[in-house]
């Protein structure tokens, strides 16, 4: 006597677009959000204390500051060239990484704006306040940014999500390092009297120290998510 087997019903493989799909990726880590918004308001009021400098020069404050201000002003064009693009860019990334806006647009200005602000920054290097160690650690991170910023559209054009999405985060994380510049140099301006360094002097160890920061700690994070990927597959 024949009897019908039941029928089992097929897995649903998930398309090539599903698997890759932005909406498919896993959220950032409470740490690692708090540590992104502090650097893009960070980043954001440097902006705006520069360009405030820029257009209304002011004549009080410490010898200092007044010193940065003329060495920035001495190329005022090229500074703003450089600083607007780059709030844009820490602007759209905050859009386009944790996805308050879901569109192509965006996507392509962030990597427009991007490619400015690394461009630009190689022309500021000729300009350093900290002589030869702030343009050697801008020329070594801004060419790490314009890499991962290129890796990311390399993997947007062949539709790997996930890829671009990793290069994305290592392209904002280092532009980012700025931002955590500014808690180093703070230090050093509040030590200056018993180390009697200038910013000529210790903008450079600043420009290493914020910068490697931010690379060690976004390497660990996409290292450690890796793993976990592996480990629950």
């Amino acid at each position: 006597m024949l009897t019908s087997k039941p029928i089992q019903p097929r897995p649903v493989q998930p398309t090539a677009t599903q698997q890759h799909s932005p909406v498919q990726a896993s959220r950032y880590p409470l740490w690692l959000l708090s540590g992104f918004w502090l650097s893009v308001a960070i980043a954001i009021a440097v902006v705006l204390r520069r360009l405030i400098a820029l257009i209304r020069p002011s004549h009080g404050g410490p010898p200092q500051m007044q010193a940065l201000d003329e060495a920035f002003s001495s190329h005022a064009l090229l500074t703003a060239m450089h600083i607007v693009p780059a709030a844009i860019f820490v602007a759209l990334a905050a859009a386009v990484m944790l996805r308050f806006a879901r569109s192509q647009w965006l996507e392509r200005l962030f990597f427009l704006f991007g490619a400015i602000t690394g461009l630009t920054a190689y022309a500021m290097s000729l300009y350093p306040v900290g002589g030869w160690l702030e343009r050697s650690a801008a020329l070594v991170f801004d060419t790490w940014f314009l890499l991962s910023l290129g890796s990311a559209y390399h993997w947007r054009l062949r539709g790997n999500a996930r890829q671009q999405r990793e290069w994305m985060t290592r392209a904002v994380g280092i532009l980012l390092g700025i931002a955590t510049t500014r808690p180093v140099m703070g230090v050093f301006f509040a030590t200056s009297a018993r180390t009697h360094l200038g910013p000529n002097q210790f903008f450079g160890m600043a420009f290493w120290i914020g910068f490697s920061i931010n690379v060690v700690i976004v390497e660990l994070w996409l290292h450690s998510k890796r793993r976990a990927e592996i480990h629950a597959a």
